[in-house]
């Protein structure tokens, strides 16, 4: 997991090695080696191994040795060319929708509501990984993908024409869905289209425009405030991503059309992008009528019952209402009447905890209700995935109470810097933490480690956090606010990557639960920022108006709720004026809280880093017989082949629970053996 525009991104392989794709675009069985973290939550099963049938091993054979891969590899050229660019768009996007965010709340007289924003944001993202990727098992990559094109469409036209902040937060909605379900994707094709081998590096095409972007977005969100209004920084990329979706849509297009016609000649081929498919045969039901294994014969009903069952909808409801119905009043608590004082504000907060610690807990813990829980209890039991769980969470949590969501509005008042170069500043962190994340994961392939990482960074991240701090101030040049961000950012990349793969070691024994691990772990620091931009809100939200209500001169008290709530108003008064002063001092008294919680925050990141095992990581079938560093677990990884899957007498488009553990140990992905 990589970070972007503070967003936590699985781009790390592991999770692309413990599942099998039960469905192709068509909607027929097949298997090649795709990941999904709503299809590995199965516990276990009593039922006896599925047994392989003899054709569906000499189909896969006869598929693995065919050697006329031009087409293939030229289509995959395509596909992955398609694929950058649209990596390169959303990351483009990223970095100049982040700027224009403090100038549309500020137009609606709201800029304290900004952690609103954010909030939302978070608690979307927590919840939307899994139905996404489900979306993908079920309906083939291509539907998703669409669906997620929309998704950011709707968000951003939405956003453009929104005149209130109701409105404008109602669409993060709609935009966090899609953008969130485009990176979700992105990974899951590359796992689809490379082998273990390819994968960890594959998997991190989509973070490559960062290190471009990260420069020219701040540029161009300046050029848009100049030329025109904020709304159009918005609404332009209703019209641009769809247009760079269209190579990558060709390319899946195809290769549905390639597999859907191997499926009527009833063998098993490689689509254009040389995925494998099998059409799996219709059995018999005890009647003796033909019952087709297509998903399309099924009942609908019946498949979306299924669907709402393995993704466990009850429980994201649940889990989604409980975090808004907590965070949100956090934020909303200044703009109500009557302030904390209203009693709905009270029976939100009320409501939410009893949703979050009996509720929830409840509906998850009983099998008959939620046979595939979002956090299957096994994993509660594992204290380096407990630990690895609360360094996401706390970390992004730091992440949302220093950089963002107030951390640029401070440089552009506080610091007198131009828009470009605040945005710049800002993003020096996604910048950074990359190429610390990459140079992460290449160092732990050699010292076959990843605790000593995580340390390093938790460490780094502190320093990182308590500079800020001590650099708050607005006589604080320009490089020292630069280094704080390369410290930050150097402390996000060492760490971020490192624990995910601490995560899924801690687990690898129990293959079926490496992907929920993962999918919680992601899920956990998304609600890391939930609670990061809330607590932030609550405290610039509080502070802000009365230090301005303090500080300001006499003449200008009256514009004190005009000045808190538009940053454009804030920057009106010229720079060294006695108004602009009390504005700087308000703001630098009331970041400094925000970095205080900041840096109390960062603690229990590195005291659960250390609570994580430190597992030695080696591949190859060698390694977990021949390790001698005793209480170590050693990770086997072996190349996924690919394993025809049949319907069998389910005869539904999801695989049971006993079929997919099977399937898993089949292939002997990954395996942690404790000496």
């Amino acid at each position: 997991m990589t970070v972007r525009d503070g967003r936590p991104v699985d781009n790390d392989d592991s999770t692309a090695d413990h599942g099998t794709r039960l469905l192709d675009d068509t909607g027929a069985p097949h298997a090649y080696g795709a990941v999904l973290a709503s299809d590995s939550q199965d516990t276990g099963s009593t039922s006896a191994p599925r047994p392989t049938r003899p054709d569906e091993e000499e189909l896969a054979r006869e598929a693995l040795d065919d050697t006329d891969m031009s087409r293939p590899t030229r289509h995959l050229a395509i596909a992955y060319a398609g694929l950058l660019l649209l990596a390169f768009t959303t990351s483009l996007e990223g970095q100049v929708t982040a700027p224009l965010a403090a100038f549309a709340v500020s137009s609606f007289n709201n800029h304290s509501l900004l952690s609103t924003v954010y909030v939302v944001q978070g608690v979307v993202n927590a919840v939307i990984k899994p139905p996404m990727a489900k979306m993908a098992d079920v309906f083939g990559r291509l539907e998703a993908f669409t669906v997620a094109i929309l998704f950011c469409v709707a968000g951003y036209v939405q956003m453009a024409s929104s005149h209130s902040i109701r409105t404008f937060s109602a669409a993060q909605i709609l935009y966090s869905a899609g953008i969130t379900g485009l990176q979700v994707l992105q990974q899951i094709l590359v796992a689809d289209t490379s082998d273990l081998r390819h994968r960890a590096l594959l998997s991190s095409l989509p973070d490559t425009p960062f290190l471009v972007t990260v420069w020219i977005g701040p540029s161009i969100a300046a050029a848009v405030l100049a030329t025109t209004s904020w709304r159009w920084g918005y609404a332009m990329w209703a019209i641009l991503l769809p247009l760079a979706f269209c190579p990558l849509a060709g390319s899946l297009a195809l290769n549905a059309y390639q597999t859907h016609r191997s499926h009527r000649q009833g063998r098993l081929a490689r689509g254009c992008l040389g995925l494998t498919a099998v059409s799996g045969p219709a059995t018999s039901s005890p009647t003796g009528s033909a019952v087709s294994t297509n998903w399309t014969t099924s009942k609908a009903s019946s498949a979306l019952r299924r669907l709402l069952t393995d993704l466990d909808a009850v429980g994201i409801l649940l889990l989604s209402a409980a975090l808004s119905l907590i965070l949100l009043p956090l934020t909303l608590s200044r703009s109500l009447a009557g302030g904390w004082s209203n009693p709905l504000l009270g029976l939100s907060v009320i409501a939410g905890l009893l949703l979050l610690i009996f509720a929830f807990p409840a509906w998850e813990a009983r099998p008959h209700l939620a046979p595939h829980p979002l956090i299957p209890l096994a994993l509660l039991r594992n204290v380096t995935f407990c630990a690895g769980c609360g360094v996401g969470l706390f970390f992004f949590a730091v992440f949302y109470l220093s950089v963002q969501p107030y951390f640029y509005s401070y440089l552009l008042v506080a610091h007198n810097q131009e828009i470009a170069t605040a945005g710049r500043i800002t993003q020096i962190f996604s910048f950074t933490s990359t190429i610390c994340a990459v140079s992460a994961s290449i160092a732990i392939r050699h010292v076959r480690r990843y605790k000593p990482f995580v340390v390093a960074g938790a460490t780094v991240y502190l320093v990182g956090v308590a500079c800020m701090l001590r650099h708050r101030t607005a006589d604080a040049g320009t490089i020292r606010l630069v280094a704080t961000q390369i410290a930050v950012g150097s402390g996000a990349g060492l760490m971020s990557v490192p624990t995910q793969i601490g995560i899924q070691a801690s687990v690898a024994h129990m293959p079926h639960l490496v992907s929920a691990a993962t999918a919680v772990y992601l899920t956990m620091g998304e609600v890391g920022i939930a609670i990061g931009s809330a607590i932030s809100g609550a405290i610039w939200g509080r502070l802000v108006p009365a230090k301005l209500e303090l500080y300001l001169p006499s003449a200008d008290r009256q514009n004190a709720s005009a000045i808190y709530s538009s940053v454009s108003v804030a920057l009106s008064y010229p720079w060294g004026s006695p108004t602009r002063d009390a504005i700087i001092r308000a703001y630098q008294e009331s970041m400094t809280a925000l970095l205080y919680v900041a840096v109390g925050f960062c603690v229990p990141v590195l005291l659960l880093a250390l609570l994580m095992r430190d597992y030695r990581l080696d591949g190859g079938n060698e390694a977990a017989g021949s390790s001698s560093d005793a209480g170590d677990d050693a990770v086997e990884a072996e190349p996924l082949t690919p394993v025809a899957v049949s319907a069998g007498a389910h005869g539904g488009s999801f695989a049971t629970a006993d079929e997919r553990v099977n399937l898993l140990s089949e292939e002997a992905v990954n395996e942690v053996e404790d000496e």
